[in-house]
């Protein structure tokens, strides 16, 4: 029998266990939701396209499974870039669906056209435009296979609306074999064994671990591999949750705004083991005084990852959780207690800090939401001075707990994030954590929980301005403080909220901060928190770009 293309997508995106699509219509990808009118994929209606590429993204970081958004032509694919150029940037599964005008019509400047492919092919894994409806099963098929195995990574398909209204015989493809893409996932045996090798000749070792351990699904190897060998472990701000945040042996997150105990530790290790993590410049500070006596092995599903930043001595090109196997099989580790003495002088000489008086800091704030959620909560994180204090102070024990957009760094991006896991995991307490300028870029998707009955708790950490840029002018700026205040034109949160129909609240003062969060974890429905905390606050310790990763401001009391 004979199916529409709009038919054949649906039953393809059923068969790969799509359980909810985040997107919006327009005339290009009407066929396709007529097929979805018969309701057999749960849908979500944003209310603004990019909302629903960050509500993919945080679906797919929650769950492990690709995130699926839907937009139509023109307008409505180019809203989806910045939401595909995050997960782009983390390695993130999505599949982003577009529609496009007809085939003859491509080319033609026709009405809301636009050349999707052209503009995503810099920011996708890869990219498909279907003109034949005979190929479609075939490419949702090899997309999602794409965007879930090796290194993960969004992929979009452009579909003219002339090839969703064609008929074909459906055939669905129960295996994808695609020439040219072999991703290696076992690592060779020779460089496991040089790895264990130096492994055990090691006196003074860190274990660095970036999102690769998130993604690959190897908290469990590397929980392992960390007990096993008694060594420290650093996280990237990516990489948090994989490992205990409480566990003794956690030394927290390293680089820009890490402990700066553990920086001191980096730099002075005589082995770097690092595992799914890339050497970003917010981890290593100036390249060339990057951990200056240490050997570095470095496992990698991303054969291009390894030595484009920092040169290793061992590569591993493989799965993180196959390779970690292989590794914990065969691991002997050496006595590093002296090693962790030292660790623990600096730990004493260097702890996380700030000054109490009265207001509520927002580094409190942080502690106080890790008080009342939870360790199973899902907590979003915005990009700010928010998301530095929180990945400081908020200890996450478990991974796909911790959503932001790390790479890109893309602001307005925890709001949907959260609904993104909210709508995988609906009985799951989920935060999001916004900047009082981040939330105002998508505060919008407040109708989009209430329309979708989704219980996200927002909290909003207000202090009136864009922390992190003001924090930069004043301090490499003279404090020529420019186009930073937002107080004057930001709206009543609460008033904002209520107009929504969704229950919120204000708080101003430190003693009413616990029981107001007891009470948004408590109400049913979704729930928005607006605290006021002190404007002048900044993130430390810092380090200065260019600078190296031991070189830091305001890492003493």
């Amino acid at each position: 029998m004979k199916l529409k293309g709009a038919k054949i997508l649906m039953e393809c995106l059923i068969r790969e266990g799509v359980e909810v699509i985040f997107g919006y219509p327009g005339g290009a990808n009407l066929p396709t939701f007529d097929e979805i009118y018969e309701g057999k994929i749960k849908f979500i209606l944003v209310r603004h396209e990019q909302g629903s590429a960050f509500m993919a993204d945080g679906y797919a970081r929650a769950t492990g499974r690709p995130g699926v958004c839907m937009a139509t032509s023109g307008p409505g694919a180019t809203n989806l870039l910045t939401g595909i150029a995050s997960a782009y940037s983390d390695s993130i599964p999505i599949v982003a669906i577009t529609g496009q005008v007809r085939t003859w019509l491509i080319g033609n400047d026709a009405f809301q056209e636009s050349d999707v492919i052209g503009l995503t092919r810099p920011i996708t894994k890869h990219n498909f435009l279907v003109k034949d409806v005979r190929d479609l099963a075939r490419t949702v098929r090899e997309a999602f296979h794409i965007a879930s195995t090796g290194r993960p990574g969004p992929v979009l398909i452009d579909l003219p609306v002339n090839v969703t209204q064609d008929e074909t015989e459906f055939e669905w493809p129960e295996k994808v074999f695609i020439r040219g893409y072999q991703p290696t996932v076992d690592g060779h045996p020779g460089q496991i064994k040089k790895a264990a090798d130096l492994i055990a000749k090691c006196k003074r070792p860190v274990i660095y671990t970036g999102g690769g351990v998130n993604l690959s699904g190897a908290s469990q190897e590397l929980t392992e591999f960390v007990r096993k060998t008694g060594f420290p472990i650093t996280m990237t701000l990516l990489g948090l949750g994989a490992y205990p945040g409480t566990d003794p042996l956690s030394l927290g997150m390293l680089g820009m705004h890490g402990h700066a105990s553990t920086n001191h530790a980096v730099q002075n290790c005589d082995l770097l083991i690092a595992i799914g993590a890339r050497f970003d410049d917010r981890v290593t500070g100036k390249i060339e005084a990057f951990c200056p006596k240490a050997k570095i092995i470095h496992i990698d599903i991303d054969p291009a990852s390894i030595s484009k930043n920092v040169v290793v001595h061992v590569p591993i090109v493989g799965d993180v959780k196959l390779v970690l196997r292989g590794l914990n099989d065969i691991v002997q580790a050496p006595d590093v207690s002296e090693w962790w003495a030292e660790i623990r002088e600096w730990q004493k000489k260097y702890p996380l800090w700030y000054k109490e008086d009265g207001s509520i800091k927002p580094q409190y704030l942080c502690e106080a939401i890790y008080r009342a959620a939870g360790k199973d909560a899902i907590v979003a994180a915005d990009v700010g001075q928010h998301q530095m204090w929180l990945a400081q102070y908020y200890r996450f024990d478990y991974a796909r707990t911790f959503l932001t957009s790390g790479g890109l760094g893309a602001m307005g991006y925890a709001f949907p994030a959260a609904i993104g896991a909210q709508a995988a995991y609906p009985n799951r307490l989920v935060i999001a954590l916004v900047g009082d300028g981040g939330f105002q870029m998508t505060m919008n998707e407040l109708s989009t929980v209430v329309q979708s009955k989704l219980p996200v708790k927002i909290v909003i950490m207000d202090n009136k301005c864009l922390g992190m840029v003001r924090q930069w002018q004043e301090l490499f700026y003279k404090k020529r403080y420019s186009q930073v205040f937002l107080d004057e034109g930001s709206p009543d949160f609460v008033k904002l909220a209520e107009s929504y129909r969704v229950t919120a609240k204000r708080v101003s003062k430190k003693d009413d901060l616990g029981p107001a969060l007891k009470e948004m974890i408590a109400t049913p429905g979704p729930y928005l928190l607006h605290v006021e905390v002190t404007v002048e606050e900044n993130v430390y310790p810092m380090v200065q770009a260019g600078r190296a990763l031991d070189d830091m401001i305001g890492s003493l009391s």
